[in-house]
């Protein structure tokens, strides 16, 4: 039986940028993904880095996804240099757009309430965003600049982070679903996968919706579960009509490319593990789209598809220890994998290292989940 320093049960960004930061530390690592790595949440989001939150409940994650933000330009350097490939990463600021009569006291609170949190905001007369962007719709009744949220290119981005982590010795297994764990009394010592027994003396749960799947135990410390979210690629009849910048509302956002493509989303829905695109999904989506940037009305429909993110029963991550020794989570990022990618991925390698992480991660732990009543608690 094969022994490994860590293994990784999911091969999305969360757990190709944790066995990243693991393989520095010249650890042997697995990671095993049930189909092919990184083809499922992270090959369909849009690669907005953009660390604010219109969900009170989720104010907690706000530093997190600020440091995780401020460690992107190292993170995307190094798995650049590693790969030989590039991620597409850029920081060209958002603009988020408000429509209707209360459109600009909605800016002033979206403003006030992202600078309570310490996230640079500020608003900004509509002629001065019409010159940043001069396809923003005639509709729009109020703008705010985000001059430090960032975009990458999640393909991209997951091509380049599997390819530099094999370049630091990373045993990666796609089509590889884990059944279980491997359990000695109350320690984890490996799982079994493929009709193997791996062996290995950490095991990281990095499995997006899928995690709460494998095994009752990982469904107790790891609940989370599907929302869907579809998306579509357009490409502007105009080669003029070029986006530089994001432009966001409440009601969806644009995402440019460098190939000239721009990215339209999306939706959230609780429909199980249907990945699938709808009538109803794309024509909310198009008229978003539209009423940011009517000029796409001539657009080509170039690519739809839909993507499963991790949902938690509070919506928050599950990050840290479990009460099993061996056996930690990184899992139900919902919207922020791409964003949480690098500062989970430090975390993970402090994790197994024994190291203080400097973080409170105590809203995140997944012990919070556990019915300490149960009997399948000690």
């Amino acid at each position: 039986m094969k022994t490994y320093d860590v293994t990784l049960v999911g091969g999305g960004i969360i757990g190709i940028s944790a066995a990243f930061e693991l393989a520095e530390r010249r650890l042997h690592v697995l990671v095993l993904d049930r189909q092919e790595c990184g083809r499922e949440a992270s090959w369909a989001a849009a690669g907005m880095l953009a660390p604010g939150t219109d969900d009170p409940d989720s104010a907690a994650l706000v530093p997190l996804m600020k440091r995780s933000l401020e460690l992107y330009p190292e993170f995307v350097g190094a798995i650049e240099q590693a790969s030989r490939k590039t991620t597409g990463f850029a920081r060209e600021g958002t603009l988020e757009v408000f429509f209707g009569a209360a459109g600009e006291s909605e800016r002033d609170r979206f403003v006030r309430e992202h600078i309570q949190l310490g996230l640079s905001a500020k608003t900004i007369p509509l002629p001065s965003a019409r010159e940043m962007e001069p396809w923003l719709g005639p509709h729009a009744s109020a703008a705010a600049w985000l001059p430090d949220e960032a975009t990458v290119d999640p393909r991209l981005l997951v091509d380049a982070a599997v390819t530099a982590a094999q370049a630091r010795g990373v045993e990666i297994r796609s089509h590889c679903p884990v059944n279980r764990l491997r359990l000695k009394g109350r320690r984890c010592v490996g799982v079994a996968a493929g009709g193997e027994e791996v062996s290995s003396h950490g095991v990281v749960i990095t499995a997006g919706c899928f995690s709460a799947c494998h095994d009752d135990e990982i469904a107790h410390r790891a609940p989370t579960h599907p929302v869907r979210g579809q998306m579509i690629a357009l490409r502007p009849a105009s080669p003029g009509l070029k986006l530089r910048r994001v432009l966001r509302s409440a009601n969806g956002y644009l995402v440019p490319r460098s190939d000239g493509r721009m990215l339209a989303g999306s939706t959230l829905e609780k429909a199980g593990f249907e990945k699938v695109v709808t009538p109803e999904g794309l024509a909310k989506i198009i008229r978003a789209a539209l009423e940011l940037a009517p000029a796409l009305a001539g657009a080509e429909i170039v690519e739809t598809w839909a993507g499963l993110r991790p949902g938690t029963p509070d919506n928050l991550p599950i990050l840290g220890q479990t009460d099993i020794e061996g056996l930690f989570v990184a899992t139900g990022h919902y919207r922020n994998g791409i964003l949480l990618a690098p500062i989970t991925g430090k975390l993970v390698a402090r994790w197994i290292s024994g190291e203080k992480t400097g973080i409170d991660q105590s809203a995140f732990s997944p012990l919070r989940f556990i019915d300490r009543t149960a009997p399948h608690m000690l």
